[in-house]
């Protein structure tokens, strides 16, 4: 057996919104990855996992889930109790089986082919985008990156277009349930946002039901597995999901490549190869990603490195550090979209990967394409800042001259 340590020997320290690590949380990484690449973070009272390798095998390990099976309904406080009945159906917070009933039907309506006839709609709205740059300052954060996937999502779902600063106020909230900088208020806007989200959903679905369209919310209504569908709050949950989840991830690996690309001096990146697209965007993935920390739970008593992990404890894997270890990248903390693919941690792993990912990937690669093929001069004009909100990684502003 390996050897147990008391935690307080392998204990590290740094507060999430320190403004320092919030804008290069990196080094930190890198330093605990020296260390062996497990520590106990104190700030979080969590075993927290760095490198890639153990990060990688815990996300495809079933002796971890996303699901904290300790968690009873009378431990949630009265005012959360309308977020957390959301996401008591959310395929993200559960494990099998019901999660591989969920994640079946929502496949069975988020299909590749649905997703790549999409690839025509989103070129255009990013041309339509580019085309409405009315001065030669501009930042790219609400003039491009936040608009293209949350009005993709809400074409997909086929919610109305004209929804989506709506779709756009109710996903920002929520997530804040999710970050380092939480307090009682935020709370509030989030709880708020999910029961004006989910009343706005149930009338939709309704809709729907009633008159079938060729969209996603339509598609979930009809798939069927072993006689069983979605039922009206697993529908609601998932369409959240996709949007909440899905625009975070877009628009920060957005901002934050856009970032990469005009630093590391590659405006001219040749975008005309498919190829070439791809690894642009897995480096932008590797280099600095949209998520920096996911849990999991485990399952039953087991062993990571040094620590004795109890059943039901909660285990911080690292995303944003795997893509800086120095064992799997060589000189990782050099952005460069040449290096070749080795796969990455950016979307989760194992039966939770993230259902999404290739849409993501489709308007990331039109996205940037379509951006520096018609604005190759893009200069940035005021220094980048992150936003104060970990785990999450993204930018508050990208102001360039075109």
């Amino acid at each position: 057996m390996s050897a147990v340590y008391d935690r307080s020997t392998l204990a590290v320290s740094q507060s999430p919104t320190d403004l320092n690590f919030v804008q290069n949380p990196y080094p930190f990484y890198e330093k605990i990855r020296k260390k062996g690449g497990i520590g106990y973070w104190n700030d979080y009272k969590m075993v927290a996992v760095f490198d890639h390798k153990t990060v990688s095998a815990i996300l495809r390990d079933r002796r971890f889930g996303r699901e904290n099976k300790s968690l009873a309904v009378s431990d949630i406080p009265q005012h959360l109790r309308p977020f957390y009945d959301t996401e008591a159906h959310s395929m993200l917070e559960l494990e099998p089986p019901r999660h591989t009933r969920l994640r079946g039907l929502v496949l069975r309506a988020f299909t590749s082919r649905r997703i790549e006839r999409f690839g025509t709609e989103i070129t255009d709205l990013c041309h339509q985008l580019i085309d409405g740059f009315d001065c030669d300052v501009i930042d790219l954060l609400p003039n491009y990156a936040n608009k293209i996937p949350v009005i993709i999502i809400a074409r997909l779902l086929g919610v109305p277009e004209e929804m989506a600063d709506q779709l756009l106020k109710w996903s920002n909230d929520m997530v804040m349930m999710y970050q380092a900088r939480r307090s009682r208020a935020l709370e509030d806007r989030a709880v708020a946002s999910t029961e004006e989200f989910v009343a706005f959903m149930m009338r939709y679905i309704e809709v729907r039901r009633k008159q079938p369209a060729d969209d996603l919310i339509t598609h979930l209504i009809a798939a069927e597995e072993d006689g069983v569908r979605l039922s009206t709050d697993e529908m609601i949950s998932t369409c959240i999901l996709l949007l909440n989840a899905g625009h975070e991830a877009t628009v920060h690996t957005l901002g934050n490549g856009i970032k990469c690309l005009i630093q590391g001096g590659y405006q001219s990146y040749k975008f005309s190869s498919k190829s070439g697209t791809d690894n642009l965007v897995e480096e932008i993935l590797r280099f600095d990603p949209p998520l920096h920390m996911f849990t999991r739970y485990a399952n039953e008593p087991c062993q990571i490195g040094p620590f004795r992990i109890k059943e039901g404890e909660e285990v911080a894997l690292m995303l944003g550090s795997t893509g800086r270890d120095d064992t799997v990248w060589s000189d990782p903390d050099c952005f460069d979209p040449t290096r070749p693919i080795i796969k990455n941690t950016a979307f989760g792993g194992g039966i939770h990967f993230c259902v999404g990912a290739p849409l993501a990937r489709l308007e990331l690669r039109i996205a940037l394409r379509a951006l520096f093929e018609r604005c190759p001069d893009l200069r940035i004009v005021e220094q980048p800042k992150y936003a104060d909100a970990y785990h999450f990684h993204g930018l508050v502003s990208l102001k360039v001259e075109i």
